[in-house]
C-alpha cells in the first residue's frame, strides 16, 4: 500500500513576534483584474501580484478561454489578443469561488457565457440568484443545467437601474463589469463598498470605462463602446494585514504591516485599539503593540465599512484568551464558525448558537493537532498555535494557501517558532 503524505505547518509557541512584515497585493482583488482583462483585447501589466494558489487557478481560467498569462516575481503580463471562447471548464471553477467573476466579462465581451458553478470554501451557501437577477435587468437571458450556468443576450446589453438585496461584493462586481459595455447608464444600489470593489473600477476606468461612485452605496456606470489594455498595481490586502496584526497583538509586538492603506482597516483597527492594543500608522502601514491583557470585546461582521467576516477567526484566537466574556456574531457567511470546534481542541472555551459565538476567556491554549476547515480558519488556528502552550500540528493546508503568500515564512522572519513539513497520513490521522 503506498504511503500517503500531507503538508502541515507545525508550531511551537510561547515566542515572541515582532518586527516588520511586507503585505501583499489583495487576493480578492487581483482575481477580479485577471478576470476583467478578458473584456478587452492587448497586453496587461499588473504588480503586487501576491504568489498564492489562487491567482494559479485563475490564471489557468483565463488561459483556457484563449488568454496568456506569465508571472515574475509579483508582476504579472496578461495576453488577452488571443480570447476566443466563452466556457470555463468545471475541473478548474469547482475549486475556487471566485471564477465566477468571469461571467460579467464574458457577457460583456461575447454577449454569452458559460460557467460552472463556483467551489472554493465550505462557509455558507453563496447562492448566484443575485448576480442571475442583476445581470437579467441588463437583458440577459440564464439557464442552469448539467452544473454549469448558461448566459446569452438575445440583443444587446442595456443599461438599468439594478437595487441589489444585500451589498455582495460579486454580485456588485459581476453587474459592473457586464455593465461597462452596456448601451446606456446603469445605476447599482446597495452597490457593495469594499475597498476591492474600488481597486476593480480604478481598473476599468483605467481600461475606458466610466465608473464613478466606487466606494458608496451607488455606483453609476456609463456604457462605452471600446475597452483597451491597462498597467495597474493591486492594492495591498488588508485582510493578510488584519492577520498579522493580530499576530501581533496576541505575542506584543510591536508588529508592522507596511504595504496596506489604514483606511482600510479602520474597523479592525478600532477594535484592536478596544482590546488593548496600541496602534500607529501611516500613509502605508500599521503598527500594533499590546502591553496589558486582552479585553473582551463584542463583535458584529458586517459588509465594509463594518467589520469583515474575512477577520472574524482571527480576532476569536484574541476573544479566547481576553479576561471575560466576547460574544462575536456573523452576519455574512452562516458556517464560518467551523474555525470555532477546532480551536476548543486546544482548549479554548467557545459555544456556537446560531450565528453566535459566545467565548469565555481562559489562560492559556494547549498545542493540539488540528484541521483547517478554510481559508481564514486556517490562518487564525496557527495565530492559535503561536500562543499555545506545547506543539500545534495545522493539516489541510492548502486552504491556507489559496490566501496568503508564504504565510510560514513571513512569521519566522518575525520571531515564530513554525515550519512546515510533509508528514506521512492513516485513516486515523485528522
Amino acid at each position: 500500500m503506498p504511503v500517503k503524505t500531507e503538508e502541515v505547518i507545525k508550531v511551537i509557541g510561547g515566542n515572541p513576534i515582532s518586527g516588520t512584515v511586507q503585505i501583499g497585493g489583495a487576493k480578492n482583488s487581483v482575481l477580479k483584474l485577471m478576470a476583467a482583462s478578458l473584456m478587452a483585447p492587448g497586453v496587461f501589466h499588473i504588480d503586487n501580484v501576491p504568489r498564492i494558489s489562487d491567482v494559479e487557478i485563475m490564471s489557468e481560467v483565463i488561459d483556457t478561454l484563449g488568454a496568456k498569462t506569465s508571472i515574475q516575481g509579483h508582476s504579472m503580463t496578461i495576453d488577452t489578443t488571443g480570447v476566443d471562447k466563452y466556457e470555463t471548464p468545471y475541473k478548474l471553477v469547482a475549486k475556487m469561488r471566485a471564477s465566477i467573476s468571469v461571467l460579467g466579462p464574458l457577457i460583456a465581451k461575447f454577449g454569452k457565457a458559460k460557467v460552472a458553478m463556483p467551489g472554493g470554501c465550505r462557509i455558507g451557501s453563496r447562492k448566484l440568484d443575485m448576480h442571475i437577477a442583476a445581470l437579467e435587468a441588463l437583458g440577459v437571458e440564464f439557464e442552469s443545467e448539467h452544473g454549469y450556468i448558461n448566459a446569452n443576450v438575445p440583443g444587446k446589453l442595456h443599461g438599468a437601474d439594478v437595487t441589489l438585496d444585500f451589498p455582495s461584493v460579486g454580485a456588485t462586481e459581476n453587474l459592473m463589469m457586464a455593465a461597462v459595455k452596456a448601451e446606456g447608464t446603469t445605476t447599482i444600489e446597495n452597490a457593495a463598498r469594499e475597498p476591492e470593489i474600488c481597486d476593480l473600477a480604478n481598473f476599468l476606468n483605467e481600461m475606458g470605462a466610466n465608473i464613478k461612485g466606487m466606494g458608496s452605496p451607488v455606483i453609476t456606470v456609463e456604457g462605452v463602446n471600446e475597452l483597451h489594455s491597462t498597467d495597474h498595481t493591486v492594492v495591498g490586502d488588508r485582510i493578510e494585514a488584519g492577520t498579522f496584526l493580530v499576530a501581533g497583538a496576541l505575542c506584543g509586538g510591536p508588529l508592522t504591516a507596511k504595504g496596506v492603506d489604514p483606511n482600510n482597516l479602520s474597523r479592525a483597527i478600532a477594535v484592536l485599539k478596544h482590546m488593548g492594543a496600541e496602534i500607529d500608522v501611516t500613509e502605508d502601514s500599521v503598527t500594533v503593540s499590546r502591553h496589558g491583557d486582552i479585553i473582551p470585546c463584542d463583535i458584529q461582521t458586517l459588509p465594509h465599512p463594518g467589520f469583515p467576516t474575512d477577520l472574524q477567526a482571527q480576532f476569536m484566537v484574541m476573544a479566547i484568551i481576553a479576561k471575560g466574556r466576547s460574544v462575536i456574531t456573523e452576519n455574512v457567511f452562516e458556517n464560518r464558525f467551523m474555525f470555532a470546534s477546532e480551536v476548543t481542541r486546544m482548549g479554548a472555551d467557545v459555544r456556537v448558537d446560531g450565528h453566535h459565538a459566545i467565548i469565555e476567556g481562559v489562560d492559556q491554549l494547549s498545542g493540539a493537532p488540528v484541521q483547517s476547515s478554510d481559508l481564514r480558519g486556517g490562518a487564525a488556528l496557527v495565530l492559535a498555535g503561536l500562543i499555545a502552550d506545547g506543539e500545534t500540528v495545522v493539516s489541510q493546508i492548502e486552504h491556507i494557501d489559496r490566501g496568503y503568500e508564504d504565510y510560514v515564512g513571513k512569521l519566522r522572519k518575525l520571531g515564530a517558532n513554525v515550519v512546515r513539513e510533509t508528514i506521512e497520513t492513516s485513516d486515523d490521522d485528522i
